[in-house]
């Protein structure tokens, strides 16, 4: 088997049918699916039993998680790629076939971004790869863009959005797969750095084209985002970063860091901020043990490491814009 989808699905029942289709009509024949059916109670796992039987169900009796749940997925796979794909997507016809094709090029290419699209707004970007920065933080590329074909032509990137992105097994051998302890968010950003310190590449495949509901299931800036989002920044920081590049940019960082907290408080997300530093400070000698490990993954310099990670720009200027976002 060549490639391994994996779809996770919680209470996403009336996203389904645009996903399952859409990947029917692929060109690329030499796939599976995997659908993880994460404690859901909207009848999602017997939807697709009766109407998608050539799809595979891995039934977990509660929400375990995107990381986890993506996890528990991968037991079940026997391909030697494993595409990820959220369930509130559909697919363009040379979807898979484009993200093969990117990554047979090079057996040193580990990770595959595909080009992702806003379901309800026709040629506005969600994310062609994701990017680490200097402030700590990760993010989307090109995401509120209008598709201009500015990223038409594949690049090299950090890493993918793990909504839609190829993963080679080889290199999930070695590094690992998502970190159940993320829950949600930050988990592809972390994955990434695992990768990239051992060596490995990633290139976007801008031709892999995916229609997304951004947000479909946690919504936007809810107490469960921000939670998530401002804790997983530091696991990812905590477990990756050699101590001499943090050392380096922890002003910076802890001044995105502040910022974040204020922007949480100023949206009424007080709670969850603070929520996200306390549990931070109680996982963090289970962190500090998950930091050795990844330490002996580690192929390439310092200087390496640096090269790949965008600039954070200026705190100041970032939290005016996002000031203005809040109002």
């Amino acid at each position: 088997m060549k490639v391994s989808v994996i779809i996770l699905n919680w209470n996403g029942k009336m996203f389904l049918d645009d996903c399952l289709e859409s990947l029917e009509t692929q060109t690329f024949p030499d796939f599976e699916t995997i659908l993880v059916e994460n404690g859901s109670t909207d009848g999602s796992a017997g939807y697709v039993r009766e109407r998608y039987p050539w799809v595979r169900l891995v039934e977990l009796s509660e929400n375990a998680g995107f990381a986890e749940g993506n996890n528990r997925g991968l037991l079940a796979c026997e391909g030697d790629y494993i595409v990820t794909l959220n369930n509130d997507t559909r697919v363009e016809a040379t979807f898979l076939a484009e993200l093969v094709v990117a990554a047979d090029a090079d057996p040193g290419i580990g990770m595959v971004a595909a080009k992702m699209l806003n379901f309800y707004l026709p040629g506005c970007l969600d994310s062609v790869g994701i990017l680490a920065a200097t402030n700590g933080l990760g993010s989307n590329i090109g995401v509120g863009e209008q598709d201009a074909g500015q990223y038409d032509d594949p690049a090299p990137v950090f890493g993918p959005c793990a909504g839609a992105a190829l993963y080679r097994r080889s290199m999930l051998n070695e590094v690992g797969f998502f970190d159940p302890d993320f829950f949600a968010y930050y988990e592809d950003l972390d994955l990434a750095w695992r990768a990239r310190l051992a060596g490995w590449r990633g290139v976007t495949a801008p031709q892999a084209v995916v229609h997304h509901i951004h947000s479909a299931t946690s919504g936007k800036m809810s107490p469960f985002t921000v939670y998530q989002v401002q804790r997983n920044k530091w696991y990812v920081i905590i477990k990756n970063w050699p101590a001499a590049l943090l050392m380096k940019h922890l002003h910076r960082i802890i001044l995105y860091d502040l910022g974040g907290i204020l922007l949480a408080v100023l949206r009424g997300r007080a709670g969850a901020a603070l929520r996200a530093r306390f549990h931070l400070l109680k996982n963090l000698p289970v962190l500090l043990k998950k930091r050795r490990a990844v330490r002996t993954l580690r192929k390439i310099s310092i200087t390496g490491i640096e090269s790949l990670l965008e600039y954070g720009g200026s705190p100041f200027r970032t939290f005016r814009r996002k000031m203005g976002e809040v109002k």
